[in-house]
C-alpha cells in the first residue's frame, strides 16, 4: 500500500494560481497511476487530472484543460497539480489518489480503480 499527503490548498483570489503537491510514502514511479479529485459542497467527486506511472501519459477533465498542469518528481515521489487562472468554481477539495498500474496496461482514467487515497487539501477561490 501506499500512504498519500496533501499540501498546498489556500485562499487566493480568482485568477491567481496554486500548486498542490502530493508527498507518496513509497516508490509511485511505474507502479501507480495518480490523479487528482476535487470535490465541492453539495456535488460529486470529480476527477481533475491524472498521470500514468511512468509520467508520460496525462489527462485532464474540460475544466482542467488548459488551466491546469499535473507532473510527477519521481525522485521525491511527490505528484504536483499546478492550477493557474483559478475561478470561484474550482473551490472544493483535492485529493490525489494512486491506482495499481498493471504492466502493459494503459492510464486508469475510472475513478473506481483508485484505491489509495489521501486527506484531502481545501482550495477557496474568491471572486
Amino acid at each position: 500500500q501506499v500512504q498519500l499527503v496533501e499540501s498546498g490548498g489556500g485562499w487566493v483570489q480568482a485568477g491567481e494560481s496554486l500548486r498542490l503537491s502530493c508527498l507518496a510514502s513509497k516508490r509511485t514511479l511505474n507502479i501507480y497511476d495518480m490523479g487528482w479529485f476535487r470535490q465541492a459542497p453539495g456535488k460529486e467527486r470529480e476527477t481533475v487530472a491524472l498521470i500514468s506511472s511512468g509520467g508520460g501519459t496525462t489527462y485532464y477533465s474540460d475544466s482542467a484543460n488548459g488551466r491546469f498542469s499535473i507532473s510527477r518528481d519521481s525522485a521525491k515521489n511527490i505528484m504536483y497539480l499546478q492550477m493557474n487562472s483559478l475561478k470561484p468554481e474550482d473551490t472544493a477539495i483535492y485529493t490525489c489518489a494512486a491506482a495499481f498500474r498493471e504492466p502493459f496496461g494503459t492510464l486508469h482514467k475510472a475513478m473506481a480503480y483508485y484505491k489509495f487515497w489521501g486527506q484531502g487539501t481545501q482550495v477557496t477561490v474568491s471572486s
